[in-house]
């Protein structure tokens, strides 16, 4: 009865992972969603747009006061020249942004380089958009990956590349010899780049983002991704937008009309005032980060996971085998009806499955007390599976 389309990816393990904490009261360590409040401004601000009458649709593409204040934060923070009339579409979500340009972008039978583990919607997103994807791995411990490889996936039948950057699952920060390489492929195979940079203020180095637009060559041939929902905590509000030239942005501007017609206008306008915030908001959200991170991963390391400390974003990629372990899926199962903590299992970021069975991936967009909670349940993990064995 379902069309073939659909018979070749499940729903969001990530999202069930959160019903099964919810099932079993657990901390949930699965889902990006923070527990921690949405800056008041933001949610006075949007409570002001709806009093003020901001109710009905926006322009489809973006009400002009949010894309006028993603184009100054283009400029000031990733150094991306973007006219908001020409160059960018607001959508619901990154998530839909990625869906957008890849229906804009793609024919069946294209072939686009994804980096694995991916986020998950990475895969359902190039099969529903009929492409082919060619996957490239991000090797442990340090999630870099092989240049060879890479320049081996590129052939006359790829139109993209997808590159997440801070990364997730794996906290990965590409650098700028990555990026260079990945721009030189890019123009040799005459390829799009479209870069999902939502964790981009989160980054736990000195060194600043940078946007794969921003290299020599990239301006025309890159999309950049990003959102509101992760800096601001406000991953309910569903606002993402794309950054494209102009010809492509048109492309995407059709499918997304079609798709969703427009983000919540009230959150638009309470998103522009964000977009506007000093600089010691950002400072301030990459220290609370850091201090969650090194609270989750203290926890891990004496509950005995193997790990690479993240770069950026929030998430921790751990390998399960120091507790015998070789079934991802059974593993966090258990963990969060006997442990009180839902985690992600690795192969739902793996092209097999079977890549990623040893891999299990936590988050730490949380409340310190919440992470302290979590943490004192997973020092358990080792005793109880000694006393199963």
């Amino acid at each position: 009865m379902l069309a073939n389309r659909v018979n070749f990816f499940t729903e969001s393990v990530i999202r069930e992972m959160t019903r099964l904490a919810y099932q079993y009261n657990a901390v949930n360590l699965a889902q990006g969603m923070p527990d921690f409040e949405t800056p008041q401004e933001l949610k006075d601000a949007a409570c002001r747009a709806i009093q003020d009458g901001y109710n009905q649709y926006a322009i489809t593409w973006g009400a002009p006061a949010l894309r006028q204040a993603i184009a100054e934060k283009a400029r000031r923070f990733n150094g991306i020249a973007a006219d908001p009339d020409e160059n960018i579409t607001v959508c619901c979500g990154a998530t839909e942004c990625m869906m957008a340009t890849l229906l804009a972008l793609i024919n069946p039978g294209d072939e686009v380089i994804v980096f694995q583990p991916f986020y998950e919607n990475y895969g359902p997103d190039a099969q529903i958009s009929g492409a082919k994807p060619v996957h490239v791995s991000l090797r442990a411990p340090d999630w870099s990956f092989d240049p060879d490889e890479l320049r081996r996936a590129f052939s006359a039948k790829t139109k993209a590349i997808i590159i997440n950057t801070p990364n997730n699952p794996t906290g990965h920060v590409f650098t700028r010899a990555e990026l260079a390489l990945i721009a030189e492929l890019c123009q040799k195979h005459n390829a799009y780049a479209i870069t999902d940079e939502i964790y981009e203020y989160i980054i736990y180095s000195d060194a600043p983002h940078i946007s794969m637009a921003t290299l020599p060559g990239m301006a025309e041939r890159t999309i950049t991704i990003s959102g509101l929902s992760k800096t601001y905590s406000i991953t309910g509000w569903r606002l993402g937008y794309c950054i494209a030239p102009r010809e492509i942005t048109n492309g995407i501007r059709k499918v997304h009309d079609f798709l969703t017609v427009g983000a919540p206008h009230p959150l638009q306008v309470a998103g522009a005032l964000a977009l506007s915030f000093e600089a010691k908001y950002f400072e301030t959200v990459r220290a609370d980060y850091r201090r969650r991170r090194k609270i989750l991963c203290d926890y891990l390391s004496e509950a005995g996971f193997q790990f690479y400390e993240p770069e950026g974003a929030y998430y921790i990629m751990t390998d399960i085998t120091p507790f015998g372990s070789k079934n991802d899926v059974e593993f966090v199962q258990w963990l969060v009806k006997e442990i009180g903590v839902a985690a992600v299992p690795g192969s739902s970021f793996y092209s097999p499955p079977e890549l990623g069975r040893t891999q299990v991936r936590f988050m730490f967009a949380k409340k310190e007390e919440t992470l302290h909670q979590a943490g004192e349940r997973l020092l358990k993990v080792r005793e109880k599976i000694e006393r199963i064995a």
